[in-house]
């Protein structure tokens, strides 16, 4: 099972309601159908994917987050994941937005571009690095929009979005919980995967009564 994959199986509360976008041929879609019995759909952009998703018996859509995520109603789940796709997407801050638009809590896992092997390779090679997590050769990746830990606290922050948890994931190690803003992590991280929500609103101050307004 992908490291992520367990992390999530431990965030999602049982019974939800998930949206997987990106959801590939559905692994985690139906892990967390058996384990937590949530009330899944997938959105995916390969017909292969869709294939295979339908063929183990979920709900799936053919689209691209990037376009089709518009579509869905406003709070129409309770989590929607995004498992390492957000660096493949062409506009991330739409896709982060709409995300916590069709979901109370998101969950969203992204290779760390600041992580020290890709600085220590870049460094001594003056070439863009391979790693487990970033294995792909620069003219064949997927990735469009790399970033580091620090890059997407940042785009939280501009979008207003609450960092609820965050793990760093290692493979074969359990995950750890760490607090992104630390300078640290942005080094030691190879991939994050956080839990997101929408900052409330402030609370507007009750209007006084008119005979109170110059007491």
């Amino acid at each position: 099972m992908r490291d992520d994959f367990k992390e999530i199986l431990r965030l999602v509360r049982p019974g939800s309601r998930v949206l997987d976008v990106g959801c590939g041929e559905g692994e985690l879609l139906e892990l967390l159908t058996r384990e937590k019995q949530i009330d899944g759909q997938g959105l995916e952009l390969s017909g292969e994917g869709v294939g295979a998703c339908l063929a183990r018996g979920l709900a799936v859509v053919q689209g691209d987050a990037d376009r089709d995520l518009d579509h869905f109603p406003t709070k129409a789940f309770d989590y929607a994941v995004l498992s390492k796709t957000l660096q493949q997407v062409r506009d991330p801050k739409h896709v982060l937005s709409e995300l916590l638009r069709i979901a109370d809590r998101a969950v969203v896992s992204l290779p760390n571009f600041g992580h020290w092997r890709v600085r220590w390779a870049l460094l001594t090679t003056g070439r863009m690095p391979e790693t487990k997590s970033l294995p792909e050769p620069w003219w064949s990746t997927p990735n469009i929009h790399l970033c580091t830990l620090r890059d997407f606290t940042d785009l939280c922050d501009v979008l207003e979005l609450r960092i609820e948890t965050c793990s760093v994931l290692i493979p074969g190690r359990p995950a750890r919980m760490v607090d992104p803003s630390r300078a640290i992590e942005n080094w030691r991280a190879e991939t994050a995967l956080f839990l997101l929500s929408r900052k409330a609103e402030p609370a507007l101050a009750p209007t006084p009564p008119p005979g109170d307004l110059f007491d």
